[in-house]
């Protein structure tokens, strides 16, 4: 899931080097928490949320259910 979020993520933006995922294991899911340049941030997220929503789609269907639940965090 690391390196799928980390290939989306880095072919959006305009600073790839900047881009990072952390994954933290929870108790009931797995959390990635995605972080980009504070100029890229806009990109990531698209307008309304379109381009995270997009991205946590596949993020969720990738995953499918033997893998348990997963949540994809954007911060700064």
């Amino acid at each position: 899931m690391k390196a799928l979020v980390e290939h989306i993520a880095r072919s959006l933006v305009d600073y790839p080097e900047a881009v990072q995922v952390e994954e933290i294991h929870e108790e009931k899911a797995h959390v990635l928490r995605l972080s980009v340049h504070p100029d890229d941030i806009g990109k990531v997220i698209g307008k309304q949320g379109r381009t995270a929503k997009a991205i946590r789609s596949v993020v969720y269907a990738a995953c499918g259910k033997q893998n348990g639940r997963v949540r994809l965090d954007i911060v700064d």
